[in-house]
Order: C-alpha cells, then sequence, then structure tokens
C-alpha cells in the first residue's frame, strides 16, 4: 500500500514528536542513475556497542530462538551481518541486494495475548531471517504479514529493552517500514522511501515532514538532533543532491547526508536516549559492497559481497572491526574463517 497523508494538525505532532526522547539512529536511502541504490544509516547509542562484521554463506541451519516450537529454516542466501556485542544482527544485505536496517523506536510492543503461543523469534535473528530467506521486498513483507512468530529479546547495556523497527529495502527499490503496535505488525510500503529514524510511528513521522517541506527547506530546515529533526533534513537533503551512477561519488554524497544527520561523537544533550553516532553503514545495493565507517577510524572500508564464497559449506567469515583502525578501501581480503556467532537469544 502507498501511503497518502494530509496536513492535518501538523504543528501539533511537531510539537509532540520534539518533546519526546529519542534514540538517535537514521537510515537514509541515496538513488542515483543506472541502478545505483546506497543505504545509508547512523548507529548511536550512550554507550558502545561494539559491531562485528560477519559474511554468512548459503545452507546454513538456524534457529529463530531456543525456545520449545521456535522458528527454524535453512538458508537460501549469503549475506553480510553487522552484529552487535557478537550476539544480535543489527542489520545486513544479502547477495540479492536486500538491504535489513534496525533502528530504535521505544513505542514498539511486541507481543500480546494473541501472539503469545507462535513460534519464538529472537530479536538477535529476526533481520537474519529476513535476509536468509527472502530475494526481495515483496518477499519479506509477504512472510512478515503472516505474523507466525512471537518475537522477543533479551535486554542489553545494563537492562535495556531492544524496542525496534526496521527498514527494509531491494535492489529495485522496493521499501518496506516494519513496526509493532501493541503486539499488531503494521507495515509501511513505497518506492524508494528515502528516510527513517525513530520515534514517532511512521505515519506521524510523514506528517511531521510534509509540515516541513510546505515551509521551504532551501530556507528553513529544522536543526537539533531529535529524530523528527534529523528525519525532515535527511529527507530534504537526500532530494536535493546530484544523481551518479559513480558508486564511489554516490558513497561520498550518503556519507556526507548522513554526517549531517549524525550526532556528533562525545555530544550529550542531558538525555541519555540521544546519544552520539558510533559508526555508520553503506550498502551498495547494485554492486553488493557493505561499507563500514567507524567515527574513532580515519578511514571507510567495505565487503565486496561479489568476491565472497557463498556455497554451501563455505566457512563463515568476519572482519574484527576493533582491530579496523588502518583499514581503508576493500578489505575483503582481509575476512578470516570464524565460528558463527552465538546470539543473544
Amino acid at each position: 500500500m502507498k501511503l497518502r497523508y494530509l496536513l492535518p494538525a501538523f504543528a501539533a505532532l511537531v510539537m509532540s514528536a520534539v518533546g519526546q526522547t529519542a534514540d538517535a539512529c537514521s537510515r537514509i536511502l541515496y538513488v542515483g542513475n543506472d541502478s545505483l541504490r546506497i543505504v545509508g544509516r547512523s548507529l548511536d547509542w550512550k554507550t558502545p556497542i561494539p559491531t562485528n562484521l560477519y559474511v554468512y554463506p548459503r545452507g546454513m541451519e538456524k534457529m529463530g530462538n531456543t525456545l520449545p516450537g521456535s522458528v527454524t529454516w535453512t538458508s537460501k542466501y549469503g549475506a553480510v551481518y553487522a552484529v552487535g556485542y557478537d550476539g544480535g544482527v543489527t542489520e545486513g544485505m544479502n547477495e540479492k541486494g536486500l538491504v535489513v536496517n534496525g533502528l530504535f523506536c521505544k513505542g514498539t510492543v511486541y507481543v500480546n495475548d494473541s501472539t503469545m503461543n507462535r513460534p519464538p523469534m529472537s530479536l538477535a535473528m529476526f533481520p537474519a531471517w529476513i535476509l536468509d530467506l527472502c530475494a526481495d521486498t515483496p518477499e519479506a513483507v509477504a512472510m512478515l504479514s503472516k505474523h507466525d512468530f512471537n518475537i522477543s529479546g533479551a535486554t542489553f547495556d545494563g537492562g535495556t529493552v531492544s524496542a525496534l523497527h526496521w527498514g527494509i529495502t531491494d535492489a529495485q527499490g522496493r521499501c518496506a517500514i516494519v513496526e509493532f503496535d501493541h503486539g499488531t505488525i503494521r507495515i509501511y510500503e513505497g518506492q524508494d522511501m528515502p528516510a527513517m529514524t525513530n520515534d514517532p510511528t511512521f505515519p506521524q513521522m510523514q506528517a511531521i515532514n510534509a509540515y516541513w517541506e510546505a515551509k521551504g527547506g532551501i530556507h528553513t530546515l529544522p536543526g537539533t538532533v531529535s529524530s523528527p529533526d534529523r528525519f525532515v533534513r535527511g529527507t530534504f537533503f537526500d532530494g536535493h543532491v546530484e544523481k551518479t551512477s559513480d558508486p564511489d561519488l554516490g558513497v561520498s554524497i550518503i556519507r556526507s547526508i548522513l554526517m549531517n544527520v549524525s550526532v556528533p561523537y562525545t555530544y550529550t544533550v542531558g538525555e541519555g536516549n540521544v546519544s552520539s553516532t558510533q559508526w555508520r553503514s553503506f550498502a551498495n545495493i547494485r554492486d553488493l559492497r557493505y561499507y563500514f565507517d567507524v567515527v574513532t577510524n580515519p578511514g571507510l572500508f567495505f565487503i565486496d559481497l561479489g568476491k565472497c564464497d557463498l556455497r554451501k559449506g563455505a566457512p563463515v567469515m568476519k572482519i574484527d572491526v576493533s582491530k579496523s583502525g588502518d583499514y581503508v578501501g576493500d578489505v575483503t581480503s582481509k575476512l578470516f574463517p570464524t565460528t558463527p556467532f552465538t546470539p543473544m537469544y
């Protein structure tokens, strides 16, 4: 379904949203020429989230949880995952160019009475499940719409609950934003959906953005690090930059937009959940390059998924990001065999 929004009570929505504490992550889609699409995202949090990169081959048997009756599957596609704490998939891209990004959304409620007896699915494996089995966004939407799972997850960082929503993007630019509203899954679909941040819900965020579009972004844009302000700035700049087919220039463009909507390193505003950017990623869907940009590193590096051995039986491979301080450019050759990560179910 394509969403269309009128402009009711935008000022009230803006004020209510800005007053909320928001987790500061952003996802922006750059659409260039010759099918070039690059999904950029920032990961922001109040304490370090160690994140390593894993490349998984096809044909691996996996499970969504260790609880009885959990969702199980065998992966159809190889993928690169960004794995937080070596225990949970934050995001990734598969060999078909499907990208899944998980961002915080503190209003999320995954379960209700009707979901409790469905097969368990951990947040640690939820993005991998989508990437492993789906070639494109319509397949992912069809799988998720069945809602034949009960999603849950371990807390982290001293008891923080992982309240998330997800952006899904495929090689044709078909997008979906997936949110959970008191146990009900809500999926918003569209073509080349440019922006996603955190709270409020996506329909409300669209309304806020429409308010600012009516004001005219060339002359005035909101400038704080709040979730709605980042959404508005990201959408505006994404729609006012040059289109290119050059992957290097495309990464430079989307990287600069992500820097504009990132939160400066060590900056705090007295709200524990509005936090500085720790890393940014850029998934070049057309060329199957997954870039990683650690804010304390001097360089940007990438894994070329097209050069990876994704055949069934191939080893799981890893980049130890803590040792990437001098990495620049293509680091596919620096991947090393490893055991699969242990999910934080």
